[in-house]
């Protein structure tokens, strides 16, 4: 299943959830610099997901905070749920 996340580099508090646009939100410590922002998120999205890193492949926007992610089909609700989590400002972006 393809997904779109948005990733927030330099964030103070790392998390994942919330939604911007329709996509789940990343955010992250690691700057935009040398794709160490993407390799982080995808690792935050892993961890959270609680599958294995070759589950969770980059397919477009290596270098967008609007990233293309496909997981397996059967994080579907899980994921769902992290797009639904209230966080804090983020709603109603």
């Amino acid at each position: 299943m393809r997904v779109t996340v948005r990733v927030k580099p330099g964030s103070a508090r790392p998390r994942v959830g919330g939604r911007h646009a329709g996509a789940l939100v990343i955010a992250v410590r690691e700057r935009a610099v040398d794709g160490k922002a993407t390799r982080a998120a995808l690792d935050a999205l892993v961890r959270t997901l609680g599958c294995h890193g070759r589950d969770v492949r980059l397919v477009a926007g290596a270098r967008s905070r609007v990233k293309t992610v496909e997981i397996p089909d059967e994080l579907r609700a899980q994921f769902e749920s992290l797009c639904d989590a209230a966080t804090s400002g983020d709603a109603g972006n």
